[in-house]
This record gives structure tokens, C-alpha cells and sequence, in this order.
């Protein structure tokens, strides 16, 4: 389809409309006003590139177990997003050769048939939420990629037991805390879910134990196996909080970015047809392989400015363990500090134009092209706590948006889009759209 005729057929209002979030606007309103410390209650924001600077550069002033507690209901006690020091240290370098990018390239194949899996059911005329089916191919595909064929299987159920558990946690961490004391409904499903897949999981762990494991499930292997320099292993516990982890975390957030991702191709004139003529030059009739991600350059460009506008944290936290002075401001042990990816990455003196969604500003041949620093751009966190799985989405979105592209076209209808959650902004009641028919031209491949 022509760029002139989806224009022609999108709805005026969507044309460039970047959609805000209240909460990410309140701060960045905020930090115009007060600057980039604003102090409420217990907790303390810490606001725009420089404060980022600084948080990352400090680690030692900080916990992060007390941040992410709320997390703990599904990741567990020993998550790496709740673990500090040398217990973190320890168990990223067990979990890191899993995610390296030599191994992502391995899964490829994967994250290719759960995209087509999912677009192959499409028909003209039909209306899907884009949201809902690229979670359950992302879901699907990171736990084959990382887990293998047979647990894969089970993707649907640990859908929808983990997603009992998210939506437990999808709130501020005092919210969690309380549901918990009380015992409410929704803690005592939340933890019979939990339970449902401890008990599915210790099978798996017990069966690696034993050697029984299958050609496509290293990562559980190497998890089970895995020895630090001191010959030390993780236990079956620390074993299931970094399966779960790398599970939920993979899907909850990296299907929101790729919802996002279709919503600005589609409402930002020319974006989807120079995405998929890039795919279509590049590939031909294949799936991508490792050379020709470097070639999709374009692509990047629109993973990376939708991770720009739609980062899965809003804000991220750290628990203040030794207080400290930051722009002339006094900030206490015992702080609830907060810092916003949001707000920095919608500064306009770092981001020219920073409401409109450019994918050529990240192309190095662009007169306007400026590298971020890791303080400028930061949808992944940084420093030590900085995802480890920042690569495996990144792979996984452009895989699964060139697949998209190549096979689908797409039209976005009217709708109230709402973007909401605590834990990974998504869009809060789904992202529909319309299957067109495809062009002369336009086959599949």
C-alpha cells in the first residue's frame, strides 16, 4: 500500500500524534518548573541527564532490593533485579552467557516462526489487537529461544499464570505491600499462580539435574551447571527466580515496545512503507540472519526511537543508602530516590523536535545525527544494573517488526489509545488494527 493511500485512510487526528503518559508528563512539567530535584515526602525525583550521570557513576550509594520488593511476588528473592552487590555480581556472571550476542544469534529462526506463527493466522478484513498477538509471539519466542521446543509448548500456561502475578505487581510497591498483609483475593490467586509455576519449573530444574536435558534448552542447562571462579553454583531457587525473571521480564516489556513500535509506524507518514522497502531491498525472500541486522539500518532506527518515546520504565528506583549532595540539594539515607528515562529522553535540548518520531535521527549520515551518551539514552537502565537482556529484545524487536513488515499491511482505526502500567508502559487496552489486503508487489516472503 501506497504511503498516499494510508494516509488517505488513517484517521487526521493520528498523523504525528506521539502519545504522552501523565504521570512521565507531570515530572517532565516538574523538572521545567523546579529543576532537576523535586522532593515529595519520602521520596525524591532525581530528574534529566545530568542527575542520570550521576546515579549511574554512584552505585555504591544505593540498594536496589528495597526499590524492586514489589517484584519479588513474581521474580523472586533472588532476581537480579532485586539482588545487590556481590550477590548480584555473581549471579549475572552465572545468567550473561546465556544473553551474549553470539548465542542471541542462535535464536534467530525462533524469533522469525513465532512472528509468522502469528501473522499466518491473519486474514483481510480482520481486526487484532496488535498488542495481544505480538505478546503471545514474544512470549512464545523467548521461551523457546532460551528455554527450548518442549517448554515452549507451555507458553500459553505460563501466560496466563504469570500474568496473574504482573498484574499484581503492576503497582506502586506499598500498593503490593499491603494486597500482601491483608491477604487479599488477588495476593491469594497471585500466589496460587506462583505456586503453579514453582511446581512446573522444579520438575524442570530436577530434570537437568539429572542430566536429562534436551539439545535446545541450554540456558536451563547452563543456569543448573553454570560454576562461578569459586566453583560455586546457583542454588534451585536462585535457578527458578532467574528463569521466571528472564520469562516475564522478556514479554512484559518487550511486546509493549513492539505495540508502540506498530502505533508509530503507522501514524507517522512514510515510516511503515520505508521500513518495509528497507526489509524488502535487504532481504529479498529471507528471514533476516546476523549480517543483514547491521544492514537494516532504518529498522534500528525505529527500534530505537520508539524506545526513545515508549520506554518500558517510566521511572526506575533505587533506595538511598548513604546520603549524598546533588545539585546543592541535601539527599538522605533512607530516600526513595527516583529517576525517569522518560523525561530525559523528551528534552528538547537533547532531542531536536523530541515529540516527533524520527527514525533517520539515529543514521550517522544524517547532518543532525548525534551519538547519546548512556546518560542521554538510557531505555534499558545503565551501568551495573543495566537489563541484561537489552540485547535479546533489541534482536527480538527487529526480527519480529522485519517479519511484520515483510507480510502484513496495516491500518490503525479509530480508538482511544491509553497508555498505562507501572511496571512497563503498554498501551492499557490494547493496540487494534485492521489486516489490509496486500499489494501487487507486496507477497509474502
Amino acid at each position: 500500500m501506497s504511503d498516499d493511500v494510508r494516509t488517505s485512510r488513517s484517521a487526521a487526528r493520528w498523523q504525528g500524534h506521539t502519545v504522552r503518559y501523565l504521570p512521565g508528563e507531570l515530572l517532565l512539567a516538574g523538572y521545567r518548573r523546579r529543576g532537576p530535584v523535586i522532593g515529595l515526602g519520602q521520596f525524591v525525583h532525581l530528574l534529566g541527564p545530568e542527575a542520570n550521570r550521576f546515579v549511574i557513576a554512584h552505585s555504591e550509594l544505593f540498594r536496589w532490593r528495597e526499590a524492586f520488593e514489589g517484584l519479588i511476588p513474581v521474580d523472586g528473592p533472588t532476581s537480579l533485579i532485586v539482588s545487590d552487590g556481590a550477590a548480584h555480581r555473581r549471579r549475572r556472571r552465572l545468567v550473561q552467557p546465556a544473553l551474549h550476542h553470539r548465542q542471541i544469534d542462535t535464536y534467530l529462526d525462533n524469533m522469525a516462526d513465532s512472528a509468522d506463527a502469528v501473522v499466518d493466522r491473519w486474514r483481510p478484513g480482520q481486526r487484532v489487537d496488535i498488542y495481544q498477538q505480538l505478546r503471545s509471539a514474544i512470549r512464545h519466542s523467548t521461551i523457546r529461544s532460551l528455554f527450548g521446543a518442549r517448554i515452549a509448548r507451555e507458553s500459553a500456561f505460563f501466560g496466563d499464570q504469570l500474568q496473574v502475578l504482573l498484574d499484581l505487581v503492576d503497582h506502586v510497591p506499598a500498593t503490593v505491600a499491603w494486597k500482601r498483609r491483608l491477604r487479599t483475593p488477588q495476593w491469594r490467586r497471585a500466589m496460587t499462580a506462583r505456586s503453579t509455576v514453582d511446581a512446573r519449573i522444579a520438575a524442570e530444574i530436577a530434570r537437568a539435574r539429572a542430566g536429562s536435558t534436551d539439545a535446545d534448552d541450554h540456558v536451563l542447562a547452563a543456569l543448573v551447571h553454570g560454576r562461578d571462579d569459586a566453583g560455586d553454583g546457583l542454588s534451585d531457587d536462585e535457578v527458578r527466580d532467574q528463569v521466571v525473571t528472564l520469562i516475564a521480564a522478556g514479554f512484559e516489556t518487550t511486546s509493549a515496545a513492539a505495540a508502540w513500535a506498530v502505533y508509530a509506524m503507522l501514524t507517522t507518514p512514510g515510516v511503515w512503507d520505508r521500513a518495509a522497502d528497507e526489509v524488502r531491498e535487504v532481504l529479498g525472500d529471507r528471514r533476516p540472519g546476523h549480517d543483514d541486522l547491521a544492514r537494516l539500518t532504518y529498522l534500528d532506527g525505529v527500534v530505537r526511537e520508539t524506545l526513545r518515546l515508549y520506554p518500558p520504565a517510566v521511572v526506575s528506583a533505587r533506595k538511598v543508602a548513604t546520603g549524598f549532595e546533588f545539585a546543592g540539594r541535601e539527599i538522605r539515607a533512607g530516600s526513595m530516590l527516583l529517576f525517569s528515562p522518560y523525561v530525559t529522553h523528551r528534552l528538547s535540548e537533547l532531542w531536536p523536535d523530541p515529540l516527533r518520531f524520527r527514525p533517520e535521527r539515529w543514521t550517522a549520515s544524517e547532518p543532525d545525527h548525534r551519538k547519546p551518551g548512556p546518560h542521554e539514552y538510557l531505555p534499558f537502565s545503565a551501568g551495573a544494573h543495566r537489563c541484561i537482556g537489552a540485547a535479546f529484545a533489541t534482536t527480538e524487536l527487529t526480527v519480529m517488526l522485519a517479519r511484520l513488515l515483510a507480510r502484513a499491511s496495516l491500518y490503525l482505526p479509530e480508538q482511544k489509545i491509553r497508555p498505562t502500567s507501572f511496571a512497563a508502559m503498554r498501551p492499557g487496552a490494547g493496540l487494534l488494527v485492521d489486516v489490509c489486503p496486500r499489494a501487487p508487489g507486496e507477497g509474502d516472503q
